[in-house]
């Protein structure tokens, strides 16, 4: 039976999506900014993930455990029992994309999960492939929407599980060929997630036309959510979701 995504689903506003979590409000890309996420009124989470040395996927956003944590080391050479040890702040752990789906399993309405897969070329086929697992394992395909800044990690993605949809990530420092996506036609998706320095209402439009959803990031003032609200992008990704969901009704 097909897929039917939640993050393709009419609205009459903007999604609010936690980025990392409420990271305004506790450690970024753990189970309790997630939670707080939710209390403070966000409809989903971004979060980052990749493979640690033990071959789980890990939900941290940094190469290195260095700023995040009180350890220090890469990621990819550090075992999961290792990452364990470790407080991420106020006694929270880094947890597994496993973790993360249960923990939000039975949230109702359903909390969506735009789990972003950090560039690595080196990992890119074995974390594609681990992350597609967890979500089918987790049941959660219904409610899950992929990004990458890698557009080669897109397509892979699009190979692997064409049922969930899929987002290219850009900002407006990037190269042109980059931040037009050039890649675009080799990297089936349907989301665009261009930084709100690059929101206008007509580039908006001008990506519509093209039958692409448009989510925005990083958005913490309510000024700038109201914007983005009003130049018509479906999702606003935020540190503070309850600083900007006044602004967006």
């Amino acid at each position: 039976m097909p897929v039917v995504n939640l993050w393709l689903a009419a609205r009459d506003r903007p999604l609010i999506i936690g980025h990392r979590g409420a990271s305004a409000h506790a450690p970024e890309n753990t189970l309790l900014a997630f939670q707080t996420a939710r209390e403070h009124g966000a409809d989903g989470v971004e979060l980052d993930v990749t493979l640690c040395a033990s071959g789980e996927v890990v939900v941290i956003h940094d190469d290195t455990v260095d700023r995040t944590t009180d350890g220090k080391g890469r990621v990819r050479d550090l075992s999961l029992a290792a990452l364990r040890r470790l407080d991420a702040g106020q006694g929270q752990r880094i947890p597994t994309l496993d973790e993360v789906i249960a923990f939000t399993a039975d949230w109702d309405p359903p909390f969506l999960l735009n789990i972003e897969l950090k560039p690595s070329v080196a990992l890119r086929e074995a974390l594609a492939a681990a992350v597609v697992d967890a979500v089918w394992r987790g049941g959660c395909a219904a409610r899950t929407l992929f990004s990458s800044f890698d557009p080669l990690m897109v397509r892979r993605l699009a190979q692997l599980a064409p049922e969930v949809p899929r987002g290219i990530l850009y900002h407006h420092a990037m190269p042109a060929f980059l931040r037009r996506v050039w890649l675009a036609p080799f990297a089936p998706h349907q989301f665009r997630h261009p930084d709100i320095g690059l929101v206008t209402p007509e580039e908006v439009r001008r990506l519509k036309a093209q039958g692409k959803r448009v989510n925005t990031w990083t958005v913490n003032a309510p000024d700038q959510a109201a914007y983005a609200a009003a130049c018509g992008v479906h999702g606003i990704i935020s540190d503070s979701p309850r600083a900007i969901r006044p602004a967006l009704g």
